[in-house]
């Protein structure tokens, strides 16, 4: 049975500051509160920093987590309200159905698969062309082409983001876009790009990360529960591909 959770961090603690500066010691932090094997699971999660006094953690986990040590080091154990809620996601399950409309926010490493990269790294130029038998994962660096990425790969995530009837498309976000096509119900509100030592070796793994917010609409229920709990694109571990909805204003929940 999954779980949604969601933690409070408190930015100005000197153990929060040393998790919200490497992707990798916040991912071993999120492991630490499953009780069983971590890795017998997916284990989804997303850091959001809307408000940099106030980010919030969310973690999706198959089985029933424990987050006290991260609210007793890095939160807000003795604040007023809860430092860590946990949620059954049974409920939001149960409500996924083709045609359906939710409020979403995914963080995504958006990337594309490439033999020839246009700015290779040491690493990248030191195998030989004739040698290359997997092509690189390059991450997409522009806004258009982040946004670009998303849409096209929606419908088989089993869902759509319908067209928006108010807002022109903001300046660069045309791409591939037939003009007389309105756009679509979703916005860039993040980009990042994430630099970190992995393991003790100290090799650096660089990410360009977005966060994507909008309104989508469900076209295949299985596909869609199965992204749900699975995640959406690559780079798991350091906090991407976790999909949170959230219900439309007007709308009764689970309803159109």
């Amino acid at each position: 049975m999954p779980y949604l959770s969601r933690i409070r961090i408190n930015p100005y603690r000197s153990e929060s500051q040393n998790l919200l500066s490497s992707p990798r010691r916040l991912h071993g932090a999120v492991m630490a509160g499953v009780p069983g094997d971590p890795t017998k699971e997916r284990i989804l999660w997303r850091l959001d920093s809307d408000e940099p006094r106030r980010p919030m953690l969310y973690v999706l986990t198959r089985s029933k987590p424990d987050w006290t040590h991260i609210v007793e080091a890095a939160g807000w154990p003795d604040a007023e309200g809860e430092g860590a809620v946990v949620r059954d996601y049974a409920p939001l399950l149960a409500q996924i159905a083709v045609g359906r409309q939710f409020a979403f926010r995914l963080t995504a490493n958006p990337v594309q698969n490439t033999h020839n990269p246009i700015k290779p790294t040491d690493g990248q130029t030191a195998t030989p062309r004739d040698k290359r038998r997997r092509s690189f994962r390059i991450g997409h660096r522009t806004a258009a082409f982040q946004l670009d990425w998303f849409l096209k790969r929606t419908e088989r995530w089993g869902f759509t983001v319908p067209f928006s009837h108010t807002d022109p498309p903001a300046p660069g976000l045309a791409l591939d876009q037939d003009e007389h096509e309105p756009p679509r119900e979703v916005r860039i509100i993040n980009r990042a790009r994430l630099s970190f030592s992995k393991g003790n070796r100290g090799k650096r793994v660089v990410l360009h990360t977005t966060t994507y917010e909008g309104r989508l609409e469900i076209t295949d229920a299985e596909l869609f529960t199965e992204r749900l709990l699975g995640g959406i694109g690559p780079a798991k571990a350091y906090g991407c591909g976790l999909l949170t909805l959230a219900p439309l204003p007007g709308v009764q929940y689970g309803g159109r």
